[in-house]
């Protein structure tokens, strides 16, 4: 195995871990409104992913910032033929971002009714942007021999990149829906079951259509992998799970179903890693996008370093946070009237060690770029 292959795999396992772990915010943003039926029933939905919200966004940075000093080629040809969905991605977290804090110092009723429809709006379209485009890389993009897009929007939202998209976001809604079952008590963790029995057949028949569609997209017929079968067999798994009221169980069998839908949909894509509709010769791969050998094993380092402090934070995050919610909602939130005002977080201890990292990556990368240059 190549380092630029190493680096594939680890970006598959980055993307994973971001939608594994955020998709299940992503599902609360969505249903806290549906969940609770008051001021005390949302702030208890919300209360369930305040602490580890932001530090599950890390893996999105790492996934954006892996693929620049990895795959500069890549990225330069996916962000800027997809700007307008990334665009769209980033204001959408930006929105939701900021309708957290904002929705806590609203002063009045109609205020955090507002916020609120913010978070529910960020919390559906950044799943389904981003899920569009990771799907439109595999189904395929004008791009031409000099590596550069050449397509327009129309090319952006073919069907099968909007569908994954939408699947996604659904899965999103499951995984949130068991995550609040599991996390939450009294009637909000009661509607939580509710919406996660009514929303599992749906996950499951979405994910289901999209196996059979990615397999005919890649040439290979209706005879699933492995992969996706597991998606599948995962998918009806939570159906059964959440009918029974086992939600840890159930809540496995999401996070199942959403790493198998990232993995097949880059399993499909390796070598490539943008698919041309122009011929496979204008097809970008790991080879040809991938950054010098220096670049990568200076990087492999970093990863060797940074990804077990990401893990380490956030499983503690996890523990110290783990147990269930009763009635409580986020501390000092009260259900009515305006809410007290508080000194803002300081960033977490990830955000510090990523921006860190980049900074000395990105020093450290200079002088083997100017030898580049000098060769050139």
């Amino acid at each position: 195995m190549t380092l630029a292959e190493f680096w594939f795999i680890a970006l598959t396992v980055v993307w994973v871990g971001f939608l594994l772990l955020e998709g299940c915010d992503f599902g609360v943003g969505m249903l806290h409104g549906v969940v609770g039926r008051d001021e005390a029933g949302r702030e208890e939905a919300i209360g369930t992913i305040a602490p580890v919200w932001d530090g599950n966004e890390v893996w999105l940075v790492l996934a954006v910032g892996g693929t620049f000093a990895a795959f500069p080629a890549w990225y330069a040809t996916m962000f800027s033929g997809f700007y307008p969905l990334v665009l769209l991605a980033l204001v959408a977290l930006i929105l939701r971002g900021v309708s957290f804090e904002f929705r806590a110092h609203a002063g009045s009723a109609r205020s955090r009714r507002l916020w609120s429809a913010a978070l529910t709006a960020g919390s559906a379209v950044t799943p389904l942007v981003i899920g569009t485009v990771l799907a439109g890389l595999l189904h395929g993009v004008p791009v031409d021999a000099a590596q550069e897009f050449v397509g327009g929007l129309g090319d952006l939202v073919a069907p099968y990149a909007v569908y994954t998209g939408v699947t996604i976001t659904v899965v999103c809604l499951l995984h949130g829906a068991v995550f609040l079952a599991l996390r939450a008590g009294g009637e909000v963790r009661d509607r939580a079951g509710r919406a996660a029995r009514l929303l599992g057949p749906l996950a499951a028949v979405a994910v289901a259509v999209f196996a059979v569609w990615t397999r005919l997209g890649d040439g290979h017929g209706v005879l699933l992998s492995l992969v996706e079968l597991v998606a599948v067999v995962a998918a009806i798994a939570a159906v059964v799970l959440a009918k029974t009221g086992r939600w840890g169980a159930a809540f496995t069998a999401t996070a199942v179903t959403m790493a198998t839908v990232v993995v097949t949909i880059f399993a499909a894509l390796a070598p490539r890693v943008v698919v041309s509709t122009l011929g496979p010769a204008q097809d970008l791969t790991i080879a040809n996008t991938a950054a010098s050998p220096y670049a990568l094993t200076l990087m492999t380092i970093v990863l060797a370093v940074l990804l077990p402090v990401v893990l380490l934070y956030q499983g503690w995050t996890y523990v110290v946070f783990r147990r269930r919610l009763r009635g409580e909602g986020r501390p000092g939130a009260p259900t009515a009237g305006p809410l007290p005002r508080h000194d803002p977080e300081p960033p977490t201890v990830s955000g510090w060690l990523v921006g860190w990292v980049a900074a000395v990556v990105l020093h450290l990368l200079r002088p083997a770029n100017r030898r580049d240059a000098r060769r050139g």
